[in-house]
């Protein structure tokens, strides 16, 4: 069963534990900027919004990468970056519509989320469960049931 990230932003309270997970698995360090997965601060709304790779299914970044070093990845579903392939061209950082890939100054490759190798340490870090790991094809079926039953005027129970 192919898994994924659920991001419910309104349970976020800004507080970055997904970003030094994340940091620190991919990277070793307790440092934001080298994160996969970060946060976006709505600051006069006073809200925050996790974002990082969907993992599309037809992903421009791997379609528009000239030496294929994005590939699929079986197993978890995610598109992974070959750091041995990747030549720096940038690219798939400009093929990506969302920006969520990003270009390692220090590496000169590319990188991405991962999903931690179907183990994302950024929904193991999160206190408010605002990321989750969960069956892909059930992906946001509650929230929009939630939704449907607010805009009838509904009980989300009921």
């Amino acid at each position: 069963m192919l898994r994924s990230l659920q991001i419910e932003p309104e349970k976020c309270t800004g507080c970055l534990q997904c970003e030094l997970a994340c940091s620190y698995q991919a990277e070793g360090v307790f440092n934001p900027a080298k994160s996969r997965i970060k946060i976006f601060t709505f600051h006069d709304e006073g809200r925050f919004v996790p974002y990082t790779c969907t993992q599309c299914s037809e992903a421009w970044c791997m379609h528009a990468c000239p030496v294929e070093a994005i590939v699929l990845n079986e197993e978890t579903g995610s598109k992974d970056v070959l750091a041995d392939v990747c030549v720096g061209c940038k690219v798939c950082t400009i093929a990506c519509p969302f920006g969520t890939v990003n270009y390692n100054q220090d590496t000169k490759i590319v990188y991405k989320c991962d999903l931690c190798g179907g183990d994302p340490e950024c929904a193991k870090a999160c206190p408010t469960a605002a990321i989750t790991y969960v069956d892909a094809d059930h992906t946001g079926l509650a929230r929009m049931r939630a939704h449907a039953a607010e805009s009838a005027g509904i009980g989300a129970n009921s």
